[in-house]
């Protein structure tokens, strides 16, 4: 993935539900302009989510998401609407479709509360306009009428979402507002067992593309190589950001004067988590023999033997705590519904999740009363600097 690329996770996710035959697909193929999902008359041709990263005008990057119907039957049917409802936890603006002959049922009644509870912006779209005996004007009177096949109300209905995602996104900063034009930052980037062959990961490509953008000097460097690159400065670097899985190496490395903290923290603010997470690590301390935690990663990768969730995380949390503790594991789009069974949950930074999906979990875990903590934060406070990382972000805490 080259640098100036927007990734998934920062792209406003637009998901279309409905019952079965209401033409969903047909009309993700029509506001997308592409065969992107498969059609038929038949009931429940759609059997998982599909999704697809694209350009849509006049809008930008979006991640377009067509879903199974939600009034699926029998065994696999309630699987499928399982994952209708993980695609709901990601979804950043909702389109509702539904045969104009048919108006609203009670589902679509039950669903559009459920979407307007969550705060999600909706639009109605009463489809099959093309089949009506005579024109006529939705039930509804904030749905759009639009044909899928005909093309009619489709233009309204990309303007009407263009509309939603502009107001339903908001600019964020990574580290803009802690440096100038011209300021030097260091980035720790560790090239070991972990590191992904022959790339950054996203945290990293992301904040050395701001720096870029803002006009700033980044120095990327492997822990070892700090004390030479802190010599070499005639100036002390603007910060210091590192790998949290290297903070307590880093840490020694770097004088006190000089301001230091981890991509994940970062990202934490990034995503406005952090103070919730930071209020999460102090139940690091509270933990006791028989806790069970839950470990939970956003993306799915291959397990190595010095693993951070499985390894590393687990056992930095036993020696911490000196506690005999119980570890679960989860990944990629898979997050309990019920955590009341955790005393704790330790959540990676979370950057191939959007921002709707990471606040799902931090509302589940929430309503659980159960805290959550994120590696980078997790880290720093088995190590002793949390207040040293949080020190760039006293004014966000």
């Amino acid at each position: 993935m080259s640098l100036n690329e927007t990734v998934s996770a920062e792209r406003l996710h637009i998901s279309f539900f409905g019952r079965r035959n209401a033409g969903k697909s047909s009309l993700v193929n029509a506001v997308t302009g592409q065969k992107l999902a498969v059609v038929s008359p038949v009931k429940g041709t759609t059997t998982d989510p599909v999704q697809k990263a694209m350009e849509l005008l006049p809008l930008g990057p979006v991640v377009i998401i067509d879903t199974p119907g939600y009034d699926d039957e029998g065994e696999l049917g309630a699987l499928r609407v399982e994952k209708t409802n993980e695609v709901l936890n990601k979804t950043d603006v909702a389109v509702l479709v539904y045969d104009a002959a048919e108006g609203l049922s009670e589902e679509d009644r039950a669903l559009l509360d459920t979407l307007r509870k969550r705060g999600l912006p909706v639009i109605l779209a009463a489809n099959k306009t093309d089949l009506l005996t005579a024109p006529t004007s939705p039930a509804e009177p904030t749905a759009i009428s639009v044909s899928a096949l005909t093309g009619e109300g489709v233009h309204e209905l990309k303007e009407r979402l263009a509309d939603l995602g502009r107001s339903a996104s908001h600019p964020k900063l990574i580290l803009a507002d802690l440096v100038v034009p011209g300021d030097t930052v260091v980035l720790v980037i560790p090239v070991d067992e972990s590191a992904p062959k022959g790339r950054l990961i996203l945290p990293q490509q992301q904040t050395l593309r701001e720096l870029l953008d803002l006009h700033c000097k980044a120095i990327c460097c492997q822990v070892e190589e700090i004390p030479g690159v802190l010599t070499m400065l005639k100036t002390p670097p603007r910060l210091v950001v590192t790998d949290s899985q290297a903070f307590g190496k880093v840490s020694p490395l770097v004088p006190a004067e000089i301001p230091l903290t981890s991509f994940s923290i970062l990202f934490a603010r990034y995503k406005g988590q952090l103070s919730t997470l930071t209020a999460g690590a102090k139940a690091l301390s509270a933990l006791q023999d028989g806790d069970r935690v839950l470990i939970s990663e956003g993306c799915t990768h291959h397990r190595q033997c010095n693993d951070i969730g499985t390894v590393k995380i687990p056992g930095w949390v036993r020696k911490y705590t000196g506690k005999n503790l119980t570890f679960s594991f989860t990944s990629g789009g898979e997050f309990p519904t019920e955590l009341q069974d955790y005393a704790l949950v330790i959540h990676c930074g979370g950057c191939m999740l959007n921002e709707a999906a990471m606040r799902h979990r931090m509302e589940v875990a929430q309503a659980a009363g159960v805290p959550m903590v994120n590696y980078g934060v997790a880290i720093a406070q088995m190590h002793g600097i949390l207040k040293r990382s949080l020190e760039p972000f006293i004014n966000d805490l």
